[in-house]
């Protein structure tokens, strides 16, 4: 037994993969697809696709949102998680959403996802003005860190009762331990972090997976699905 967070070596690393992660067949062909752009260090990994479609069927999810897309790999576990049900999914690149929307239709999920190219502030806003706060499942933000506080307050809003929102990349690499490290996306994460361990509307844990991932629930509503 240990009383702290078992530090994960390569060898650990091969033997949980190996004995935990049951990834369909298309989300490994997209996300070996994706390792070939330099932008690659974008894409999750896939243990955490597979915690956030846990998550999503034991909340019986019908209507998620996805904020950062990229190749469309969160929104197509989302999708795969569900069903039926909708994902809206944000995001600016055209070019990184068509290979998305290629795995899309391949996995025939295409007809749960709602793909907005506009910057995702703009949709949330537009979605809080069409009257959808406190409505959905789930809510997974993995975009331009710089909005980071941004995109959590009006996820915030938007959260149905007993709905759960993940916000990738708390760990940012570790950066975020380094205080003399000050970059405008470190400098985010790091106060995200603070505000939302401070934040008595949540209840919250961090959860050392991939590059780090915080849960949030609303205090004081039911967990059970809605």
């Amino acid at each position: 037994m240990t009383q702290t967070t078992l530090a994960m070596t390569q060898t650990i690393y091969q033997y949980y993969i190996a004995n935990s992660l049951r990834e369909d067949p298309i989300l490994t062909q997209l996300r070996k697809e994706t390792a070939k752009l330099s932008s690659s260090k974008m894409q999750i990994a896939p243990e955490e696709g597979q915690l956030l479609a846990f998550i999503i069927q034991i909340l019986g999810a019908t209507k998620t949102l996805d904020i950062g897309v990229y190749t469309g790999y969160s929104s197509l576990v989302a999708a795969m998680a569900m069903p039926q049900g909708k994902v809206i999914s944000c995001d600016i690149n055209n070019e990184w959403t068509k290979i998305a929307k290629k795995y899309w239709q391949l996995a025939n999920q295409e007809h749960k996802i709602d793909l907005r190219i506009a910057p995702a502030l703009e949709t949330l806003d537009n979605l809080i003005k069409a009257g959808q706060e406190n409505s959905f499942d789930f809510i997974f933000i993995d975009a331009d860190k710089k909005n980071y506080d941004e995109y959590y307050e009006r996820g915030l809003q938007l959260l149905r009762q007993g709905g759960v929102m993940a916000v990738d990349n708390v760990l940012w690499g570790g950066q975020v331990a380094d205080l003399a490290d000050n970059d405008e996306n470190t400098t985010a994460i790091r106060n995200l972090n603070k505000k939302v361990l401070q934040d008595s509307r949540v209840t919250m844990t961090m959860i050392p997976i991939a590059d780090g991932l915080t849960l949030v629930t609303k205090n004081g509503l039911p967990l059970s699905p809605a």
